[in-house]
């Protein structure tokens, strides 16, 4: 049989046979990219989506989401406010102020957070307002009319819960208001989650996406950055608002974007709906471990060790034949664990990617 992209997506999600999964890589670094310019990369090679299109990788990058704002809107205009040698000093636009390297993709240092206090939030609060205009195009009914009868995945970005608070306040200022000012917590992720599900209702009954993707990013190497008793209270809830409506409208398939050593929030993550893990980075996370625990109830995706591909060749055949078993089960779709790295030459990862595409047309559900 030969099937769709969308349909090889659906199917290996509801672990039934496909003729192939889906060939998806989560992208690359931008040092990544300008080294592999000096390697046989293409110069006009220049974005993780032109990588995708380039290898013919149906790509997460490349993967169609629809044309709607969750988050903060209207978008703050960022100003660089001093230059340094490798560096710029920056206004976010929201009040925080933050460092970031001119050359590098590294997480910029805030030295200053948006929200400092209660204060803080209600001029923040003004721009998660789900009613302001241009949240949804003025034109919704050409667009909706665009994905009936597709036979491409379609997917919605349904937030942040805890990532986009650490981002506004430092994970310090947050794990303190957790416990002195827990009803200030409730009343930001509230909002936070009103404002999903309002802008949801009114897309989801003209479009049904295929899956929704929320960012998170509150797990690194000795576990998750805020406990998983804290999260069940008070996260866990809000979620349930926003897969509830999800569900009801069809969409089965809930992705959470989670770098990071996150088994002790899966519990949590799946109790609320949310039941795709990503990357599942190698170090830190054991796909098989979860799959013994959870069962059919949990979908992964990620998981290939990005160390495998710095050594090559002979690394990169034994971390495919790892997840062999994982891959044939089904409900598994493989993915660099992160972003390639720049220490990944452009010749580990071609081969990487020659590898890849001969496993996946030989294993599968």
């Amino acid at each position: 049989m030969v099937l769709s992209h969308r349909e090889r997506l659906l199917r290996v999600f509801e672990f039934k046979g496909v003729d192939r999964v889906p060939n998806y890589e989560f992208g690359y670094w931008r040092e990544t990219i300008e080294r592999w310019h000096g390697e046989g990369l293409p110069l006009h090679i220049r974005t993780s989506r032109d990588i995708e299109r380039y290898l013919g990788l149906e790509g997460l990058e490349s993967l169609e989401g629809l044309p709607i704002v969750i988050g903060i809107w209207p978008p703050s205009r960022e100003v660089v406010l001093k230059e340094e040698e490798g560096k710029e000093i920056v206004a976010d636009g929201l009040g925080g102020i933050y460092v970031r390297k001119k050359d590098a993709s590294a997480t910029p240092h805030y030295i200053r957070y948006p929200i400092k206090d209660r204060e803080d939030w209600k001029k923040i609060k003004k721009f998660l307002d789900p009613e302001t205009p241009g949240r949804i195009p003025l034109s919704w009914s050409d667009v909706a009319e665009k994905y009936k009868d597709r036979d491409y995945p379609l997917r919605v970005f349904v937030g942040s819960l805890c990532g986009w608070l650490r981002d506004w306040m430092g994970i310090e200022r947050l794990s303190k208001a957790f416990y002195r000012e827990s009803d200030w917590v409730e009343e930001m992720i509230d909002t936070i989650a009103d404002m999903v599900v309002n802008v949801l209702d009114k897309v989801l009954r003209d479009v049904v996406p295929d899956l929704a993707w929320f960012w998170e990013d509150i797990a690194y190497s000795k576990g998750p950055m805020i406990s998983p008793k804290l999260f069940e209270k008070y996260v866990v809830p809000r979620y349930k608002k926003i897969t509830k409506i999800l569900n009801a409208y069809g969409v089965k398939i809930v992705v959470v974007d989670c770098d990071g050593d996150i088994e002790p929030l899966v519990p949590g993550w799946l109790e609320a709906g949310v039941n795709c893990m990503f990357p599942l980075e190698a170090r830190y996370v054991d796909p098989y471990k979860l799959r013994k625990e959870f069962g059919e109830r949990i979908l992964l995706m990620g998981g290939v060790d990005k160390r495998a591909l710095v050594e090559g060749g002979k690394a990169v055949d034994k971390e495919l034949e790892r997840l062999t078993p994982l891959l044939e089960e089904g409900g598994y779709i493989p993915t660099v664990d992160h972003r390639v790295p720049p220490e990944v030459s452009f010749k580990n990862y071609m081969y990487y990617i020659g590898k890849k595409k001969e496993w996946l047309e030989k294993h599968h559900p």
